[in-house]
């Protein structure tokens, strides 16, 4: 199976080079990185017409400049390294980006995501290699381990209830220090498989109203609160969090970073609806056997939408949300997680 990441791309002029950043004019679209899932073959297809040189390293801030890893002129496709995660800065006579994979390539795992490299109102980035969100970790494969020890994780939080985690407990990277059990109860989506015997409508109202008491009752707005506590303390960075598809309670979590970090809503939303992408393999049977649960195995703008416009109603703005209820010092997150 091929994974193809799109890779946003910003120039600037020939300067030397000393720190990894994103400048210049966008001409996006040149760079796209494909990997393999299961051997984790790396490659990287360059589209230009000019000459580029590509730096690499195991972090955004230890890429060596001092020595290019490719060098070429028009289109190429380059043999990246692999299985470890790598980030690299690809620079042509216009200018230079950072590049990463999207989606992490787990043999075990479906909706593994770096949350670097969006984009944000005031053209800024948001940051490779810090915070992760992904489905469950259970079927994991040792090969998966290494990969997330490489990044490294060092802390893992699990959104998933206690009937959840012991059906399926985690597997960790070794590199994991702290793993933290944030209980989100009404997020599990396997009881509500169990709702068969209702229509189509009726299940998509249950998921609006679950997205709604994500951001209204108070013990898992608490967890929330909890989770960006963690999130503003560089101790537990780089972070990955995860419910059981990645979709409902770890999409609300990824929306309200996202929202944090001044992201348009269209591109949050654009990045909560891409889980029905990422997911498709691993509900593709239970789909098949049973249409009708279509809204419990996939998201839709609405679920999402329903708890964003709650949030809007109860406090005028998820700004005024993540300052008054979450306590997330936005200036602060921002100069952490934006390039």
């Amino acid at each position: 199976m091929i994974i193809t990441t799109t890779i946003v791309y910003y120039s600037c002029g020939s300067k030397t080079i000393n720190k990894a950043t994103y400048e210049g004019q966008d001409i996006s679209g040149i760079a796209q990185i494909v990997v393999d899932k299961d051997t984790k073959n790396t490659t990287l297809n360059i589209t230009t017409n000019g000459k580029w040189t590509l730096y690499t390293g195991p972090s955004v801030d230890s890429i060596d400049f001092s020595t290019p890893f490719a060098q070429g002129k028009g289109n190429e496709t380059v043999q990246l390294p692999s299985p470890d995660k790598r980030y690299y800065q690809l620079v042509t006579n216009k200018g230079k980006t950072i590049l990463s994979e999207r989606q992490l390539p787990m043999a075990g795992g479906y909706n593994f995501r770096d949350l670097g490299g969006i984009k944000t109102k005031d053209g800024r980035f948001t940051k490779w290699g810090k915070i992760f969100r992904s489905d469950d970790l259970h079927n994991l494969t040792a090969a998966d381990l290494d990969y997330l020890a490489g990044i490294p994780i060092k802390s893992v939080v699990d959104f998933r209830g206690k009937n959840e985690v012991e059906a399926a407990p985690d597997k960790l990277p070794q590199s994991t220090r702290n793993s933290y059990p944030l209980s989100i109860d009404p997020g599990n989506v396997m009881s509500l498989i169990e709702l068969t015997d209702l229509n189509a409508m009726q299940m998509d109202s249950i998921m609006m109203q679950m997205n709604t008491l994500f951001v209204t009752d108070s013990t898992f707005v608490d967890k929330y609160r909890i989770f960006f506590r963690l999130l503003q303390d560089e101790q537990e960075v780089p972070l990955l969090f995860h419910c059981s598809a990645g979709k409902d309670r770890t999409g609300m979590g990824a929306a309200l970073i996202l929202y944090a970090l001044g992201v348009d809503e269209a591109t949050i939303m654009q990045d909560y609806l891409a889980s029905n992408i990422y997911l498709d393999n691993k509900y593709a049977k239970e789909l098949e056997r049973n249409p009708e649960l279509k809204s419990v195995l996939t998201v839709k703008r609405e679920f999402l939408q329903a708890g964003i416009d709650r949030i809007k109603q109860d406090h005028g703005s998820v700004e005024n949300f993540l300052k008054n209820v979450l306590k997330v010092d936005l200036a602060k997150f921002k100069e952490r997680y934006l390039y």
